[in-house]
């Protein structure tokens, strides 16, 4: 089993930063490739940055020039740096895991998920 839980969502104006943490705990083997999903009330949730145990990374096209995720393997930590901020980000964003390394956007083939964190931009 995996443990996942979000902070350092809150509200910011367009443009500004934040960056968000996911701290991860349990099994490694489930937790082999993780991504930042986000969604808006009523819609489905979005895929937009994965990476995997050997660091490769992949983004959603809309956010690829603006966030950037990373992986503290020590500390089992994933983070989210999110530079340029639209109000269009507005969104609950969440983690999840899962055991496989290639990159899904997904959300059906994530099998563990944080409780999320909100990110509000205002204009």
């Amino acid at each position: 089993q995996v443990q996942l839980a979000e902070s350092g969502g809150g509200s910011v104006q367009a443009g500004g930063s934040l960056r968000l943490s996911c701290a991860a705990s349990g099994d490694d083997i489930y937790r082999r490739s993780m991504v930042w999903f986000r969604q808006v009330t009523g819609e489905e949730r979005e895929g937009i940055a994965f990476i995997n145990i050997y660091g490769a990374t992949d983004y959603a096209d809309d956010i690829k020039d603006r966030f950037t995720v990373s992986l503290d393997n020590a500390r089992n930590i994933l983070y989210l740096q999110m530079n340029n901020l639209k109000p269009e980000d507005t969104a609950m964003y969440y983690c999840a895991a899962r055991s496989a390394t290639y990159s899904s956007f997904d959300f059906r083939l994530f099998n563990f998920w944080g409780q999320g964190t909100q990110v509000t931009v205002a204009s």
